[in-house]
């Protein structure tokens, strides 16, 4: 499936020295052609004029592609607005979170009998040497879930200074905090109080070192609610994410006594779905991103208008939009003003994957 071909294998001979830059996604490799802003021009319906897309007055408003065919075909946004309008009228929700393990039997022991997933499913490609698995508290149709890595022969990673944790809501941290330690595993900071606020938290850490916050809340249909990010630079991460991603700033909180600020952003409420947090500590205009987190896909109706609207608003497309090879969904790859990566993969194409 093309979920598990979305992350690049690390070879077994490079591990040692395997660096960020170096993990691309597979499907760069088979990098498509950029259209031709002639061809992109349906969008709109519009016309090429002096180089730049026009889009005919009675579809200026709309944002959409009244020209794309059923199959997927290439358009272009005329500009920033109209990219904005468009990625606000689109289908998105967070699909998974990809990062990669040094154990894998060993991490989905401790997710499951620790965190309470289930094993969604696992999937081994020799060819390539790695082994993937998807882990949640529900289908992946409908739940946010992870997906782990594991690159044959690569027993550890460098998680870094700049991913922070993810995020796991439970209706009794501290009952949970007593089942982790029960079972092995490591806690880093007790239950209580969040600092500068009320909300009941506590810090674990699976196998590999990753992060996560245990949140107090009361029964959720999405209990894996939280990935922290760091970045150089909130206001524009924010209005990054607003206008190229079309997510919604739920909250914003400065704690001037910790030096640090939060953002959180997503497609519907924190209580009931999977959201970024970023944060952003004083002074901090860079970090180190290791080689351990990949990244997060999200779900769109149309990658083409996707990746043009999140070109219109400064983010870089690093693996241009279309279908990957021998599987047919359609993706489109990115980096955000952080270097942040994330997938967005086609809506039909993922529901298509699952029935298979």
């Amino acid at each position: 499936m093309a979920r598990a071909r979305l992350l690049l294998p690390l070879p077994f001979a490079a591990a040692a020295a395997a660096s960020a830059s170096s993990l691309h996604l597979a499907a760069s490799r088979l990098r498509l052609p950029a259209v031709s802003v002639a061809r992109r021009e349906c969008l709109f319906g519009g016309r090429v004029v002096g180089g730049v897309v026009r889009a005919p007055a009675r579809l200026a408003k709309r944002g959409l592609c009244a020209g794309a065919e059923a199959g997927g075909s290439a358009g272009t946004v005329v500009g920033q607005e109209e990219a904005m309008e468009w990625v606000k009228k689109d289908r998105r929700r967070l699909l998974h979170v990809v990062f990669r393990v040094g154990d894998l039997d060993k991490t989905i022991k401790f997710y499951t009998e620790c965190l309470g997933m289930k094993l969604l499913r696992k999937r081994d490609i020799p060819e390539e040497r790695y082994t993937n698995a998807f882990l949640g508290y529900g289908p992946e149709d409908s739940h946010f879930v992870v997906e782990l890595t594991y690159n044959y022969g690569v027993e550890s990673y460098d998680i870094g200074t700049a991913f922070g944790h993810f995020g796991i809501a439970v209706e009794d941290v501290a009952k949970t905090v007593e089942l982790i330690k029960a079972k092995g595993g490591t806690v880093t900071r007790e239950p209580g109080p969040v600092k500068g606020g009320k909300s009941v938290i506590a810090f674990i850490e699976d196998p590999d070192g990753y992060k996560f916050e245990l949140i107090e809340r009361g029964p959720t249909p999405e209990p894996l609610c939280q990935v922290m990010l760091r970045v150089g630079d909130l206001d524009r991460a924010i209005n990054f994410y607003d206008k190229a991603f079309g997510m919604e700033l739920l909250r914003k909180r400065d704690n001037p006594e910790y030096k640090y600020t939060i953002a959180m952003m997503g497609y519907g409420p924190e209580e009931k779905n999977a959201v970024l947090e970023l944060t952003y500590n004083y002074g901090v205009k860079e970090y180190d991103k290791g080689n351990a987190y990949a990244q997060i896909a999200i779900s769109t109706d149309d990658v083409y208008k996707t990746a043009e609207a999140i070109r219109v608003n400064g983010g870089k497309i690093t693996r241009e939009p279309g279908p990957l090879p021998g599987i047919n969904t359609k993706i489109t790859a990115c980096t955000d003003p952080d270097g942040w990566k994330t997938v967005f993969v086609d809506n039909i194409d993922f529901l298509k994957e699952l029935e298979e």
